[in-house]
């Protein structure tokens, strides 16, 4: 009976092993297990289910379409884990995975040069392997994946120019190689990727002129070349991006010139970065047609009055900091913005008392700069109606209250007020904080404890005590 018994179970276990290896073709099993192989560090267990014998469709981050052969590997760090991600290089046995379309690869410590296997792949369509630490050059000859549909290779540490064949991947709907260390122009070639609807290459060390090729992008949905070292002025051909570009950011260069009055054209865009150039004149009349804008962002220019009126239903972010405005006060249509969470206007001739500032909304805010103007009266019943507030910058004006009555809300990371008029003393609430500048105002007492230097203390009347000099003690 027990032999019996025993010839059963092994029969079931054969049959169930024959079932699960007939779920996955022995060359996707074979392929995806010398990945993991490749992977030196798990220790959040991503792949904890990718185990020799059993169906790999039914592992964790794989994808069959027809149930046999494996089409796409997802595999995304676990952002909330602090060693949620994976480290090691992926295996080039992964060629075996024939059907493979899609490749998301996302946020590890992948190392290695490009994966050349991916030549080896016809149906490949998809390639994100995003966020990780592959680098060294592009390969020359990477426009022969003329079937891609997608390529997101950002965050990487790529070197090296943008191969010129870059020009055969007319199939490209998305190109993203941000935030590598690429070098050298735009090649011209990119202009043939005409149904392109994402294209990214900011945070590079990109140079030379934007080219002046964008008349075919009907599709262009989003612009992004911030981060570079671009020179020149903005091309005349991104006028005809106008109908769909919902985000341009040409931010951190060095751009040139005026800034062109097509943009008020651009009736879809959420985005405006032309921050950090060198952009001259006013502001064009015609951004009052950018009534759905929701972040603009044009500081450190070289910008003059008078700045437009806005006709946008609710701005969310807002930086005009470092030009040469002056705006007396601040204007009308930020103020009864409902939406906005970030006011930066440091540096733009603003005058007027803070205490008769009355906006509609202030539940929202994270980041108020208000640096280097002629501000005067209390900022604390707008701080104290904040609950979300993490940056407060108003240094340089003429603000005047007492310091003790400012709640610090739990979310304040950043609190700079120097030369000002504050007085009180220093609430113990300022230890939490990761920066904080309260120099040369009129402020007395002894300090609380913090992580603070004395140069965030120096020049008030009677503060003491570590880092400044110690309290004296009465009667001595």
């Amino acid at each position: 009976m027990k032999k019996l018994l025993s010839l059963l179970l092994c029969v079931l276990f054969l049959h169930s092993f024959k079932h699960a290896s007939a779920a996955c073709h022995v060359d996707d099993h074979a392929g995806l297990l010398a990945f993991k192989s490749g992977i030196t560090h798990d220790p959040s267990g991503i792949l904890r289910s990718w185990k020799p014998g059993t169906d790999c469709g039914s592992w964790d981050g794989i994808s069959c379409l027809d149930k046999i052969r494996v089409n796409a590997i997802s595999l995304y760090a676990n952002l909330d884990k602090p060693n949620g991600y994976l480290t090691g290089t992926i295996s080039p046995s992964l060629v075996k995975v024939q059907n493979l379309d899609g490749i998301y690869v996302q946020d590890h410590n992948i190392t290695g040069p490009f994966p050349g296997f991916l030549f080896g792949l016809p149906k490949l369509r998809f390639i994100y392997i995003e966020n990780n630490k592959l680098s060294g050059p592009l390969p020359p000859n990477i426009g022969k994946m003329t079937q891609l549909y997608s390529l997101g290779l950002s965050g990487n540490q790529f070197s090296g120019l943008i191969p010129s064949s870059v020009a055969n991947l007319t199939q490209l709907s998305q190109l993203n190689l941000g935030n590598n260390l690429l070098s050298g122009p735009i090649p011209p070639g990119i202009s043939k990727l005409t149904q392109l609807n994402f294209l990214s290459l900011q945070n590079n060390k990109l140079t030379g002129t934007i080219p002046d090729f964008f008349s075919p992008f009907t599709y262009l949905r989003a612009l992004r070349l911030s981060h570079n070292k671009f020179s020149g002025k903005i091309p005349n051909s991104i006028a005809s991006l106008a109908p769909k570009l919902a985000y341009l950011e040409l931010g951190h260069n060095a751009l040139t010139g005026t800034i062109p009055s097509f943009l008020g054209m651009f009736k879809a865009l959420d985005t405006l970065d032309l921050s950090w150039n060198n952009f001259t004149q006013t502001v064009p009349k015609s951004f009052g047609n950018l009534k759905k804008i929701f972040n603009l962002d044009l500081s450190h220019n070289s910008l003059v009055d008078p700045f437009p009126v806005m006709n946008v239903t609710g701005i969310e972010s807002l930086d005009l900091s470092y030009n040469r405005f002056n705006l007396k006060q601040i204007p009308n249509w930020v103020t009864w913005s409902p939406l906005i969470y970030s006011l930066k206007l440091a540096k733009c001739g603003i005058k007027m008392n803070l205490t008769d500032w009355k906006p509609k909304e202030t539940y929202f805010y994270d980041y108020i700069d208000l640096s280097y103007n002629e501000i005067s009266g209390s900022p604390v019943w707008l701080l104290n109606k904040t609950d979300y507030l993490v940056g407060f910058w108003a240094s340089g004006n003429k603000l005047r209250f007492d310091l003790g009555s400012l709640k610090i809300a739990g979310t304040l990371r950043n609190l700079e007020l120097s030369r000002n008029l504050v007085y009180g003393k220093v609430p113990k609430s300022v230890s939490g904080l990761k920066s904080l500048n309260l120099s040369y105002n009129h402020l007395c007492g002894q300090l609380p404890p913090s992580k603070f230097p004395a140069s965030a203390f120096v020049g008030n009347d009677c503060l003491c005590g570590s880092p400044l000099p110690p309290c004296k003690v009465k009667g001595k």
